[in-house]
């Protein structure tokens, strides 16, 4: 036992926070784990898996006595919870979230946040496309990055022990300013899944393509993009709406390169088209010597031969 908080708070559960219960109860990080949800379905769910110690529709309710908070719900619905746990709060307790866009976590938040507690925002860079309190599982953050995005004044022993607790998950720790992480997000998440659910939604709307020829014939590109385009339509709507300035910037920048190459296929450019190719390919092998993916042919997936 590691006990490193004497009573957990996790306001929504479902990928991340569920995974987050797992975690905290198989390394022993805790000695009392409090789920909170809106949903009785999703709380009862929770209860089901054994996900925690004691379980309340009541975020307020779940705060009391605890001394670490971890605020696991999209992005929009930040503001509302904050104002429901604030009277709540018992001094000196930490409060952090999970949400992928940190400028409007800390606008919706910190208003709210009394100033005996510690409300430092953060970001684990971990998840799938699934979501729900039965997606999570433990090990989700092992050598994946958790970003904090400290505000003016946080305390630094709030901050050390906060980053030894996603340590303990095996998180690497990094910390940077709320405004760059959402142009470094922008980039590496929040474009590739908007691309992702414009290209579906694209063969969707195509009366050319028939709904049995997409699926038949999906062992391809296609099949890769619909992984991302199947993440919770209202997380990712919440990411839209709330880092707004810089997916508009990065959407910008891609539709400018988009044009190029569109030229390039249109003239038969063929040295524009194959030096793009090779540059893009190179942060493939940079992404895989830096521990975020294996080199492992179609992403590792099984194949009959591989089963012989």
């Amino acid at each position: 036992m590691n006990v490193l908080f004497d009573r957990i708070a996790l306001i929504g559960i479902g990928l991340i926070g569920s995974s987050l219960a797992h975690d905290i109860r198989r390394l022993g990080l805790t000695k009392e784990i409090v789920v909170a949800t809106r949903s009785a379905d999703t709380l009862k769910r929770a209860e089901e898996l054994g996900l925690g110690d004691r379980y309340t529709t009541s975020s307020a309710e779940a705060v009391k006595h605890a001394d670490l908070i971890i605020v696991s719900v999209p992005v929009g619905a930040s503001e509302s919870v904050a104002k429901e746990i604030a009277g709540n709060l018992q001094p000196g307790a930490i409060v952090t979230d999970v949400g992928s866009t940190k400028a409007s976590v800390i606008a919706q938040m910190q208003p709210h946040m009394p100033e005996n507690v510690h409300f430092i925002p953060g970001h684990p860079l971990a998840g799938t496309e699934k979501s729900g309190p039965d997606a999570g599982f433990p090990g989700l953050f092992e050598g994946r990055w958790c970003i904090f995005t400290p505000v003016a004044g946080t305390d630094e022993k709030a901050l050390k022990r906060l980053r030894g607790f996603w340590e303990a998950l095996g998180s690497k720790v990094d910390e940077m300013d709320a405004e760059h992480h959402d142009k470094v997000l922008a980039i590496v998440s929040h474009l590739p899944h908007i691309i992702a659910y414009n290209i579906v939604g694209t063969a969707d709307d195509l009366e050319t393509v028939t709904e049995s020829e997409v699926i038949k014939y999906s062992a391809s590109g296609f099949r890769d993009f619909t992984r991302l385009a199947a993440s919770d339509p209202t997380m990712w709507r919440d990411v839209c709406l709330h880092n707004r300035d810089a997916i508009l910037e990065m959407l910008a920048r891609f539709s400018e390169d988009l044009a190029y190459l569109q030229r390039a296929i249109r003239w038969g450019e063929g040295d524009k088209i194959f030096e793009l190719f090779t540059r893009t390919r190179a942060i493939r092998r940079s992404i895989v010597q830096a521990g975020q993916d294996v080199d492992a042919p179609d992403f590792g997936r099984p194949h009959a031969l591989d089963k012989k």
